[in-house]
């Protein structure tokens, strides 16, 4: 895993502030750097390594070829040894053995058609020398960031912001559309930034940028598979699938790394059915749990500890360092695009204490989304069997919800998308801020122009609200709040957090053959996964068990005078973006006992990340 900067231009560029930038991203990679600049000063590409494959200066980057063509890489590639076999046979030679060479010969051999050819994540920029083109490119899940801006023919694009924010000629505004969005959804979805005129690279996307006319165009190499609706598969077939592709995806998760690999096992389904599968392919697994000292309430290491002694697991329980508000401080400096997930502090810390043990660990992201396991999926199917009652009930029970329930309070938004038209709309339940709110929450909004409490699918009008939703969560809610939080919380700890469930064959075929009622019911959720875990785990495994970690956010604004001071001087200051008045509003009704505290921290994290890197409102 890796950090990856550069700036490309059809004149002389200016990139003196190249290497200030690579620093700002060194926790990515502290391995090694490396920047490659052309004769023509044309571009410059850098690089930050984590060393994974490889670990001589053979896989150091930036990495050119013999055909003059360069990259800068990061992610990693699981099937680059069948790559590299395939290739040799069509004459190309090799002098190394990471799969950043494999890349660029892949490149070499099929041009744009290679990131078909991977299993990986990956975000990366080719520069073609024949064509005098740029390339970048992004995996199929959007696991590795990719932030770029195209200005004044010129090509700019890093693993995160801050390195970006590098360049003096930067500007740093606000766009309003994402800031919107953050407050609606708790991340900031789409090609847009929240930064003005910086975008990000959609998943499945790559951009090919001429120099000598500074013109670009994007293309789309991925997307999602529509469910067949003349598939058949029985629950056994579907299983029994699922099982041999996550099987093979997990071994080559282990195998792709010249240094060791863990499991990060929570007790759960996903992380147990990794162990499970892992361990038919190593003799000895390392398993990791983390336990929270004083929050007895979220220790999984009883769970954990049944499936590392029935697969006999070389298994390791650490300590987490206690929560406290340094760590917000570090977070808001570190996720680029702050999210409305408290859940990232206990990810920090997971990473962080895992860090310490090894390099890279298999987590379970992405089985939520692909099997069906949020509560949300059943909730919506709650709503759908509402569908007898009249209209106008539905009508006044949303108005009433919203007009009179105050914020936070239990089972409010859900009563307010009781009259969601779910053939054709997502509501959006767990939404930080509805339409109303935000308007109160940020005087600067204009209110036709703000995203709507229900959000229109324009999916294959043959699915039902279960794969309108889950194909929603993949694009948007893993993307940009999982994802991120996961890539960030253990990039900042050097440390490489690898998802077998996100192999693209995975994906593929749970959209495409898993039907609706073998994913989620109103009473049981993720029903292949637990069919498979009936197959490979311990009988007395709980299969019912989801949960999460939260932290003490309610503790902390009634009883911490240190985040309680945090807070007033934050939030409460002059210079904030935002209504002191209803900010106020929503910290009684916290302390009145209405469910605010994750509301707080999100903003509080926003401003905190605002001020540090001095963005600007443009008006």
């Amino acid at each position: 895993m890796c950090g990856i900067l550069g700036s490309a231009s059809v004149k002389i560029n200016n990139i003196n502030w190249i290497r200030d930038g690579l620093d700002s991203i060194a926790h990515r990679g502290p391995d090694r750097s490396g920047v490659y600049i052309s004769k023509d000063q044309k571009i410059c590409f850098a690089h930050n390594r984590l060393s994974i494959i490889d670990l001589t200066k053979n896989g150091n980057q930036p990495m050119v070829d013999s055909n003059n063509n360069v990259l800068t890489f990061n992610g990693e590639i699981y099937n680059y040894k069948e790559l590299k076999d395939l290739l040799l046979k069509k004459g190309h030679q090799f002098k190394s053995n990471s799969d950043t060479e494999v890349i660029l010969k892949s490149y070499s051999e099929w041009g744009d058609k290679c990131f078909k050819k991977f299993i990986g994540m990956f975000s990366l920029a080719i520069f073609d020398y024949e064509k005098k083109d740029i390339i970048i490119a992004r995996d199929r899940s959007g696991e590795k960031p990719l932030f770029y801006i195209i200005q004044d023919s010129t090509l700019k694009f890093a693993s995160e912001l801050k390195a970006l924010f590098k360049d003096p000629k930067q500007k740093r505004y606000l766009k309003i559309e994402s800031l919107d969005r953050f407050l609606a959804l708790g991340y900031v979805n789409g090609e847009n930034s929240i930064i003005d005129g910086i975008k990000k690279l959609k998943s499945g996307h790559y951009l090919r940028f001429n120099l000598n006319t500074g013109k670009f165009k994007i293309f789309n190499y991925w997307e999602l598979p529509y469910f067949d609706t003349n598939s058949k598969l029985s629950l056994t077939e579907i299983t029994d699938n699922c099982e041999e592709i996550l099987e093979d995806s997990v071994s080559r998760q282990l195998l792709s790394s010249d240094v060791p690999v863990g499991i990060l096992l929570s007790g759960g389904i996903d992380s147990s059915l990794v162990t499970a599968l892992a361990s038919r392919k190593l003799k000895e697994v390392n398993t990791f749990t983390v336990t929270f000292p004083g929050y007895k309430k979220y220790d999984e290491s009883y769970h954990s500890r049944l499936i590392a002694e029935y697969f006999g697991t070389n298994h390791q329980e650490i300590e987490a360092n206690e929560l406290n508000l340094s760590h917000l401080n570090d977070l808001s400096t570190q996720f680029d695009e702050p999210i409305i997930d408290s859940s990232m502090i206990p990810t920090f810390l997971v990473s962080k204490a895992i860090s310490n043990h090894c390099k890279v660990a298999l987590g379970g992201d992405g089985g939520d989304e692909l099997f069906g396991g949020y509560s949300t999926y059943s909730r919506y199917l709650q709503l759908q069997n509402l569908n007898y009652l009249p209209e106008s009930i539905k009508n006044i029970i949303s108005i009433s919800s919203s007009k009179f329930l105050p914020t936070g309070f239990k089972g409010r938004n859900w009563l307010m998308n009781i009259n969601c038209d779910l053939k054709n709309y997502i509501p959006i339940p767990n939404a930080p801020f509805y339409k109303k709110e935000r308007l109160r929450l940020f005087q600067h909004f204009n209110e036709s122009k703000l995203l709507p409490n229900q959000i229109k699918v324009n999916y294959d009008k043959r699915s039902d609200v279960i794969q309108n939703a889950t194909r929603f969560d993949f694009y948007n809610y893993l993307q940009e709040d999982i994802l991120v939080k996961v890539d960030r919380s253990s990039m900042l700890n050097s440390l490489e957090i690898r998802s077998p469930f996100l192999d693209y064959r995975l994906i593929e075929f749970a959209f495409k053959y898993i039907p609706t009622n073998l994913k989620v019911n109103s009473s049981n959720k993720k029903i292949v996964l637990k069919e498979m875990c009936k197959r490979l785990l311990p009988k007395d495994f709980d299969l019912k068990r989801k949960q999460g970690f939260e932290i003490p956010l309610s503790n902390w604004l009634k009883n911490d005078l240190k985040f309680r001071q945090l807070y007033f001087d934050t939030l409460l200051s002059e210079d904030s973006i935002f209504n002191n008045l209803y900010v106020k509003q929503l910290f009684t009704g916290q302390l009145r006992g209405y469910q605010n505290s994750e509301k707080i921290l999100g903003i509080l994290l926003f401003e905190l990340w605002r001020k540090k890197y001095s963005i600007k409102i443009n008006q």
